[in-house]
């Protein structure tokens, strides 16, 4: 199947396909330079595969964990592009999940003022939502995605053979992003995730309905001035958890936490079963002034205010204006 997003002169397509990594170089034009990125975490065999169907590639492997994008490795990668006279003619891929995806579209973003980047993300997180939309940054003074730009890769490419190598944990982490998206825009996804009693078996179905949505969002609002924000329910609270965890809890497993505080209490009624369902934690001990803290210094405020997405009824959203003490207090109800 292909989606296509349409963004004007920056539209590109949406491949989710069955082996398709062993076929890239009939999807992208591998004629030239690639620098292949990739962590320890993902099995060598993708990226290999990548490089064997390109002219001249070159594989950086980074650590796996959010450590990983930094401010240090985006420098290092920037040398080493120039060490290998890459020009504005190549390309760079990122053959990951979430952080090299975005590790390597700011790279790109930047490189020469920016050079073609191509995504194929092997987590389910990945690729049923960072993959697209060309939101690209790195951590930065101890703050999540504080540094970056919106830079939109040429072509994601969604292989979902390669979530047969992912453990349980992370599958369910990612899984976490699809049931996001079904509680502010989706009530046929989210039952289908509820009632599923094998979610391996529905996952191409979950993916290309995660995709549309996200799709949809992204054509209406490409640079997050409005409806965009839609996609960050349950990251107001979460990416604070994240940042505090320091790697103790996968992105998804946080955006799980995020999402309990901003609904209604009837949605949470429903929310909190599913999210044990799939492992994912419904509890955690915090410190609500740090949480606070963070929050303040995240992207998504205003001033004194806080851009929060609350969703009253499963399928539908609303954007909300709050003030600190209010998600303080949210907190404190939900989990302490």
């Amino acid at each position: 199947m292909i989606l296509k997003l349409d963004l004007g002169e920056q539209s590109y397509d949406i491949v989710i396909e069955r082996g398709a990594i062993s076929k890239i170089s009939s999807l992208v034009p591998l004629d030239r330079k690639v620098l292949i990125l990739t962590d320890d975490g993902v099995p060598d065999e993708y990226s290999k595969s990548v490089a064997a169907q390109c002219k001249e590639a070159y594989i950086v492997t980074l650590p796996h964990g959010e450590a990983s994008k930094s401010f240090e490795n985006y420098k290092s990668l920037l040398s080493y592009l120039i060490e290998k006279s890459f020009t504005r003619t190549d390309c760079m891929i990122a053959v990951g999940g979430g952080v090299v995806g975005d590790l390597c579209g700011f790279v790109a973003s930047s490189y020469m003022r920016g050079i073609d980047f191509y995504n194929v993300p092997t987590t389910l997180l990945s690729q049923v939502d960072s993959s697209i939309g060309g939101k690209v940054a790195i951590d930065f003074d101890g703050i999540k995605n504080i540094v970056g730009a919106f830079y939109q890769p040429k072509k994601v490419i969604i292989d979902p053979d390669t979530l047969k190598t992912l453990d349980k944990r992370q599958l369910h982490a990612g899984l976490a992003e699809s049931i996001k998206m079904s509680l502010t825009s989706d009530k046929e996804l989210f039952k289908i995730i509820e009632e599923s009693t094998d979610i391996v078996s529905d996952i191409d179905t979950v993916i290309v309905r995660s995709l549309m949505i996200k799709k949809d969002v992204v054509e209406k609002d490409p640079k997050e001035k409005g409806l965009r924000r839609v996609l960050n329910f349950g990251h107001t609270v979460g990416h604070s958890i994240e940042s505090i965890e320091n790697g103790r809890l996968l992105h998804g497993e946080c955006v799980a936490l995020g999402m309990i505080p901003m609904c209604a209490d009837g949605v949470r009624e429903k929310l909190v079963p599913v999210l044990k369902k799939y492992g994912l934690p419904v509890s955690i001990k915090l410190d609500r002034d740090r949480v606070t803290e963070l929050v303040t210094h995240d992207k998504k405020a205003h001033g004194k205010d806080i851009s929060a997405v609350y969703v009253s009824k499963i399928g539908e959203f609303k954007m909300i204006e709050m003030k600190p003490d209010e998600i303080k207090e949210l907190i404190g109800r939900c989990f302490n």
